[in-house]
């Protein structure tokens, strides 16, 4: 006989969604963060690899990512002229960022 329990219970669903994994390079503006992704691919003719960066727009919500933070994004519909993306989690913070939390610079005047 066979097992049907199994059958009737989908497993989790796999997203078909597009994911890269990149480095935030500007937090400027607000629930947008800036990823460039580096990609490295050997060249037709001569096999030797070359590198190509390539920044894509993401949105955060929470605006928790900060720059040098390593991310996961994800694609998602079109949420403006350029955002196509959003930010799925934070892979690794930067230890910039670390620091900044902990000494807060005065400024003198």
């Amino acid at each position: 006989m066979a097992d049907t329990t199994n059958a009737a219970v989908p497993e989790a669903q796999v997203s078909r969604r597009n994911e890269k994994v990149g480095m935030v390079v500007s937090t400027k503006m607000q629930k947008t963060i800036v990823v460039e992704i580096e990609m490295r691919k050997a060249h037709p003719k001569y096999k030797r690899v070359m590198k190509s960066n390539k920044k894509f727009y993401a949105h955060d919500e929470l605006n928790s990512a900060r720059v040098g933070d390593v991310v996961r994004i994800r694609e998602a519909r079109p949420l403006s002229k350029l955002k196509r993306w959003s930010l799925e989690e934070i892979v690794r913070r930067s230890s910039l960022s670390q620091l900044d939390e902990k000494n807060p610079v005065v400024e003198a005047k």
